[in-house]
C-alpha cells in the first residue's frame, strides 16, 4: 500500500533560505524547548549544527505499507489498517505490571501490537482508528509487534489533523541514536528544523578542487540526504561523504602531529656502524629472525634521520618486540645517551629488568628499575644516578610519569603495550628528554585500516614472523562436562615437571569482588582438585613484594599452579608454563584471550589453553569458536572488528583525539586510503593551512580538536 508522497511544509527544501548568523541554542529551534533541549545537550547536542552532525544510525524504508497477509516474522515492516479492538491486562506478581494489546486489521488479515508497562496507552487508541505501525515482526501466538512506533492517521467522529507533519511515514526514515526520555519522531522534527534554517549557513571545510578530484557530493546537500534522502542512491552518495569527512579530519589531525615531529631537528648525530651492530647483536643468545632484522633497518634509518624518530612496532605475542626494543636503547646507551622503558605493571617492569640484565652481564651498561612501591631511600637514590648520567637503561612504571623524575640526556623512551597508557601518559614522558626517539609497542595487532586511523602520526613496522621454538598452542574449549579431563591435563602437564596458569575473571568493576574470586579459587584448586600439588597466588591487590615472591616462586618451579587474575595479561614469560586454564572465558574479549594465551607456548613444550566457558549463542560464542580456529593475532583482530563492529573496537581516548560519528568509515579501507593521501599532501603543501582556500578546513580542524594537534601553536 502505497503512501502519498510527502507534501507537508516540514520537508527539508530543496534549496536552503537564507542562513542565520550565531545560530541560538538548539532549545530555541520550534518545537525543542528546554526539556528536550536537555536531552538532546546529553548527546552532545547543544546548537542546531550539531544536531544536523548527529547522524542516523540506520534508515527505514517507509515508502510502502505492508499487507499484514504479507508480513513475516523477524522482519520490520510498516502497517497501515484500522484498530479493531484494544485490550488491557494487569499482569500479577510484584510490583505494578500491565500489558495493552491493539489488534489492527486491513482487508487481508489482523495483527497484534502490544505494550508492556505502558498502561496509558490503552488511552491513545480508540477502535476504528486509521492507524500506522511501524516495528519488528515477532511471532508470538500469531504475528505481533512489540512496541512499534505508532501514528494515528484518522478517527472516526473528528475533524482530526494527522499530528505528524511527515517525518515519519511516506519516504526513508532516519532511525537516531537516543537517550532515555528522548523520541524518534521528535528528533526528526528537530532536524527538520535544524534544516530548514540553519542548513545554508553551513560551510564546507574542505576545498572544491579535493571535492572535485574524489567525486564528493557538497556538505549541505550530504547533510540534507545523510536524514531525509530522497532516494538510496542519494543516502550512499551523502554516507560516502561524510565517511570521507571523518577519515580525513583524522589523518589531517595526524598529518599535522607529524608535521610537528618533522620539525623538530635532532641537533646530534648516531655513530651507526656495523661494528656497533655487531656488538648489540652478540648481546641476544639467538639470531634475529628476519622480520626482526628488517624492524632493525627500520630503526637505523630513523635513527640515522634529522628528525627524532617516532615508529609503533606491532608484533603478535611473542614475536620478539623486546629484543628489538633493547637493540634500539643499546643504540643510544652506546652513543653515550640515556634510554628508557616504561611498562604497563610491576610484573612486566621487573621481568624486562631481569632480562635485560641477564642480557647485559659482563658490560658497562649501568641498568635500574624504578617502581611504585620502592623504599625511600632507594628511589632517591636512583633517581638522583638518573639526574646526573650515571643509569644508562632505566626499567620503570607509571612511577617514571612523576614529576622529580629526571634524566641528564633521554636518548630513546621505549613505551610498552602503548595502548594501556592515555596520550597524556605518553607525552609527559616523551618530554623527560630533549626531543627523544620515541618507539612505542603493542601486542595487540589491528587492522591496517585502524593502524592508519589511530597512528597515522607514527610511522610502523610489523614484526609477523615467529622465533624459532615459539610452538603454535592447542585451544581447546572445556564446558562443565569436560572440567574433569581438563584438570586431568593440568594434572598429568605438572607431573611431566610443567607448569600452568589459572585465570580468573573480573566478574565487577570492583576489584574487591575479583580480589575473593582468585583467592576463592586457589583455595578450591588446592584443597579440592589439586591437594597433591603446590598452588599460588598473583592480584594486582598483592604488595609488591609478595607479587615479586609469587612470580619468582613461580618461575622457579616451586609451585606448580599459579592463580591469578589478569595481571598476567600482558608480557609474563614463563617457558615451562604449558597450560593456561581461562575461568569463565565467555567474558573476555577476544584481544584479551588471545593475549592471555600467549603466556604459554614459550617453551620446548606442546603447550594447551583451556577455555572455560559458557557461552550459549551469539558474540560470546563467536569469540571462542574464533581463538579454536587461529592463533594468528592479525586474523584474531579481524574477527574482532567483525564481532564487536568498529564503533565499539575503536576507542580515541588512547590518541588524544574524539570519537567518530561515522565509525563504519574504519571498514572502507580504499575510502580510507584515499582520506589518508590527500590529508597528508594537503599539510605537506599548507603545513600550517594558512592560504585562504585551507582556512574553512583549519577551522573545522580547531573546532573538533581544539588544542590536541598543534594548530593553536602557529
Amino acid at each position: 500500500m502505497p503512501f502519498p508522497p510527502p507534501d507537508s511544509p516540514r520537508a527539508p527544501p530543496p534549496v536552503p533560505p537564507r542562513p542565520r548568523e550565531d545560530p541560538p541554542p538548539v532549545q530555541f529551534l520550534k518545537g525543542v524547548g528546554p526539556a528536550r533541549g536537555r536531552l538532546l545537550g546529553a548527546l552532545g547536542i547543544r546548537t542546531p549544527v550539531q544536531l544536523l552532525h548527529h547522524y542516523p544510525r540506520t534508515h527505514e524504508d517507509r515508502r510502502r505499507a505492508t499487507e499484514i497477509a504479507d508480513l513475516k516474522e523477524g522482519g520490520t515492516a510498516v502497517v497501515r489498517g484500522k484498530v479493531a479492538r484494544i485490550v488491557f491486562q494487569r499482569i500479577p506478581g510484584r510490583g505494578p505490571r500491565s500489558l495493552v494489546r491493539v489488534v489492527v486489521a486491513d482487508d487481508t488479515g489482523s495483527f497484534e501490537a502490544e505494550w508492556w508497562n505502558q498502561p496509558y496507552r490503552r488511552d491513545q487508541f480508540h477502535e476504528g482508528d486509521e492507524v500506522v505501525m511501524s516495528g519488528k515482526v515477532v511471532r508470538r501466538r500469531g504475528l505481533r509487534m512489540t512496541s512499534p512506533e505508532t501514528e494515528i492517521l484518522e478517527r472516526e467522529g473528528e475533524a482530526r489533523e494527522a499530528d505528524d507533519g511527515g517525518e515519519s511515514w511516506g519516504r526513508i526514515v532516519p532511525i537516531y541514536p537516543l537517550t532515555k526520555g528522548l523520541r524518534q519522531r521528535e528528533v526528526r522534527r528537530a532536524v527538520l528544523e535544524a534544516l530548514s534554517g540553519h542548513l545554508a549557513g553551513v560551510k564546507d571545510p574542505l576545498p572544491p578542487g579535493l571535492l572535485a578530484g574524489a567525486d564528493l557530493a557538497p556538505l549541505p546537500e550530504s547533510l540534507a540526504a545523510i536524514h531525509f534522502p530522497g532516494d538510496f542512491e542519494a543516502l550512499e552518495r551523502a554516507r560516502r561523504r561524510l565517511k570521507f569527512d571523518e577519515l580525513f579530519f583524522l589523518q589531517a589531525a595526524m598529518a599535522i602531529r607529524r608535521r610537528d615531529l618533522v620539525r623538530e631537528e635532532r641537533g646530534f648525530a648516531y655513530r651507526l656502524t656495523p661494528e656497533l651492530d655487531r656488538r648489540i647483536r652478540r648481546r641476544f643468545p639467538f639470531a634475529f629472525t628476519a622480520a626482526q632484522d628488517r624492524v632493525v633497518k627500520d630503526l637505523l634509518a630513523d635513527f640515522a634521520a634529522p628528525h627524532p624518530m617516532n615508529r609503533l612496532l606491532q608484533g603478535d605475542v611473542g614475536s620478539g618486540k623486546t629484543a628489538v626494543a633493547l637493540y634500539a636503547m643499546l643504540v643510544a646507551v652506546a652513543n653515550r645517551r640515556q634510554a628508557a622503558l616504561l611498562a604497563p605493571t610491576e610484573i612486566l617492569a621487573e621481568q624486562h629488568f631481569e632480562g635485560f640484565r641477564r642480557a647485559l652481564s659482563g658490560s658497562r651498561v649501568r641498568i635500574g628499575l624504578l617502581g611504585g612501591g620502592m623504599p625511600r631511600r632507594e628511589r632517591r637514590a636512583l633517581l638522583a644516578a638518573s639526574r646526573k648520567g650515571e643509569v644508562d637503561l632505566l626499567v620503570a612504571t607509571h612511577a617514571v610519569l612523576e614529576g622529580d623524575v629526571a634524566f641528564a640526556d633521554l636518548g630513546v623512551a621505549v613505551v610498552d603495550e602503548q595502548q594501556r597508557f592515555g596520550v597524556n601518559q605518553r607525552r609527559v614522558f616523551r618530554e623527560k628528554g630533549l626531543r627523544p626517539d620515541l618507539l612505542y609497542l603493542t601486542a595487540t595487532p589491528i587492522p591496517r585500516t585502524l593502524a592508519l586511523t589511530l597512528h597515522g602520526d607514527l610511522d610502523a613496522s610489523v614484526l609477523d614472523e615467529r622465533p624459532p621454538g615459539r610452538r603454535p598452542v592447542r585451544t581447546v574449549a572445556v564446558d562443565r562436562k569436560g572440567e574433569a579431563g581438563a584438570y586431568e591435563i593440568v594434572r598429568r602437564e605438572c607431573a611431566g615437571g610443567r607448569q600452568a596458569f589459572f585465570v580468573c575473571p573480573l566478574v565487577e568493576e570492583s576489584e574487591d569482588l575479583d580480589l575473593r574470586a582468585a583467592e576463592e579459587e586457589s583455595r578450591r584448586l588446592a584443597e579440592r582438585v589439586f591437594p597433591d600439588l603446590r598452588v599460588g597466588l598473583l592480584h594486582g591487590r598483592m604488595k609488591s613484594a609478595a607479587k615479586r615472591k609469587a612470580m619468582a616462586d613461580f618461575r622457579a618451579g616451586r609451585t606448580h599452579i599459579l592463580v591469578s587474575t589478569v595481571v598476567v595479561e600482558v608480557g609474563v614469560d614463563v617457558p615451562n608454563a604449558s597450560v593456561l586454564a581461562v575461568l569463565h572465558a565467555e567474558r573476555y574479549g577476544l584481544s584479551q584471550l588471545h593475549q592471555l594465551r600467549g603466556r604459554i607456548g614459550r617453551g620446548p613444550h606442546p603447550s594447551t589453553c583451556l577455555l572455560f566457558a559458557a557461552p550459549g549463542s551469539g558474540e560470546a560464542r563467536r569469540r571462542i569458536d574464533a581463538l579454536l580456529e587461529t592463533d594468528d593475532g592479525f586474523e584474531i583482530a579481524r574477527r574482532d572488528l567483525e564481532i564487536r563492529g568498529p564503533g565499539e573496537f575503536f576507542g580515541t581516548r588512547q590518541s588524544g583525539l574524539p570519537d567518530l560519528r561515522m565509525p563504519e568509515a574504519l571498514l572502507d579501507a580504499p575510502l580510507l586510503d584515499r582520506a589518508r593521501r590527500e590529508a597528508f599532501a594537503l599539510v605537506e603543501r599548507d603545513p600550517d593551512l594558512s592560504s585562504p582556500e585551507d582556512r574553512p578546513l583549519r577551522e573545522a580542524l580547531l573546532e573538533r580538536f581544539g588544542d590536541r594537534i598543534g594548530l593553536t601553536r602557529v
